[in-house]
C-alpha cells in the first residue's frame, strides 16, 4: 500500500528506471483528459516491460508484511465503519484490504481503473469492483459513508486532483468521510526521484502537506479534516492545531534539517475529510 524506499539494484539499474519513468510521468504531464483515459491503460504495463527489474516485479511482499499493511488500513478505517455502512475504496488493487473490510460494514465498493483481483469470485459476496475511465464512475451519489484512498493520490496528474475529490464528495452521503493515506511532502520524493534530487519527475506528480491538502479539499467541498497521528484518528481541536503548527515549523526549516527529521515525523498525511 506504499511505496518501498529501499532499493538494492546497482546504480546504472536504478539509473534506467529513473530515466525510463521519468520519460513516461512527462509524457502523462503534458496529456489532456482525453488523452490520460488512454495512457492510463497502458503506461505501467510500458514501464515494466521496459524496467523488467523494476521492484513492484521481482521482489515479492511477504504475507506478514501484506497482513500488517491491511491491518494498519483497518485501524483508519475502523472508526468510521459499521455493519449499516458502506465503504468505498479507491485504486483497491489486489483487493485484500476490501476483502478485510467486508466483515465490518454492510458493502465494499472498489472504483480502479481494471479489476486487479487475482481470484474476484473469492471475494466476500458483499464486494465488489466498479471499473471506470479514471473519471466518470456510474455510482449514484451519496451511495457511500465511507471513501478510502492510500497511496494514490500523488498519482494523480495536478489537472485531475480536483476532479478526483469532487467524485469522492459526490459519492460520500452529508456527514460522510473520506480517509485519505498518501506520502508526506517533508520527506520525499517516495517515488524513485529520490535518487536524483528533491524533484518531482517520474510517476509520484505531486506529494502533500497536511495544510496543501486540507486547501484542495476545501476547494472540492469537504467541511472538517481531522489528522491521523500513530494511526490513531485525532478529533481534539487542540491536538489538530498542534500538528498544523508543528508541520508550519519544520516547513520553515532547511531541507537539508528538515528531510532527516521529516521521515520520522512526517512519513506521511493521513486525514479524514467530511462531506
Amino acid at each position: 500500500m506504499s511505496d518501498d524506499l529501499a532499493d538494492n539494484r546497482a546504480p546504472d539499474r536504478i539509473r534506467h528506471h529513473y530515466e525510463v519513468e521519468r520519460e513516461l510521468a512527462a509524457r502523462l504531464r503534458k496529456s489532456n483528459q482525453e488523452e490520460r483515459t488512454a495512457l492510463f491503460k497502458t503506461l505501467y504495463d510500458e514501464l515494466f516491460r521496459r524496467v523488467p527489474d523494476h521492484p513492484r516485479l521481482v521482489r515479492g511482499e511477504k504475507p506478514e508484511d501484506t497482513a500488517q499493511k491491511v491491518k494498519a488500513a483497518l485501524r483508519l478505517l475502523e472508526p468510521h465503519l459499521g455493519p449499516e455502512k458502506t465503504l468505498v475504496e479507491f485504486a483497491p488493487g489486489d483487493g485484500r484490504l476490501a476483502d478485510a473490510a467486508a466483515s465490518l460494514c454492510k458493502r465494499v465498493i472498489g472504483v480502479d481503473i481494471s479489476d486487479q483481483r487475482a481470484h474476484p469470485e473469492q471475494s466476500p459476496a458483499n464486494v465488489e469492483v466498479i471499473v471506470y475511465d479514471g473519471y466518470h464512475c456510474d455510482l449514484p451519489d451519496a451511495c457511500a459513508d465511507v471513501a478510502f484512498s492510500c497511496m494514490f493520490l500523488e498519482h494523480l496528474h495536478p489537472d485531475d486532483v480536483q476532479p478526483h475529490l469532487r467524485l469522492a464528495r459526490r459519492l460520500l452521503k452529508p456527514g460522510g468521510v473520506y480517509v485519505i493515506w498518501t506520502p508526506h511532502l517533508f520527506a520525499g520524493p517516495h517515488d524513485v526521484s529520490r535518487h536524483f534530487g528533491d524533484e518531482l519527475n517520474c510517476f509520484h506528480f505531486q506529494e502533500w502537506t497536511v495544510a496543501s491538502l486540507e486547501k484542495e479539499l476545501r476547494t472540492a467541498g469537504f467541511r472538517d479534516a481531522w489528522i491521523y497521528r500513530g494511526g490513531h484518528l485525532r478529533k481534539s481541536p487542540v491536538t489538530n492545531a498542534l500538528e498544523r503548527a508543528a508541520e508550519r515549523f519544520w516547513g520553515w526549516m532547511p531541507g537539508g534539517l528538515r528531510k532527516p527529521v521529516s521521515a520520522r515525523l512526517f512519513r506521511a498525511v493521513v486525514l479524514a475529510a467530511r462531506r
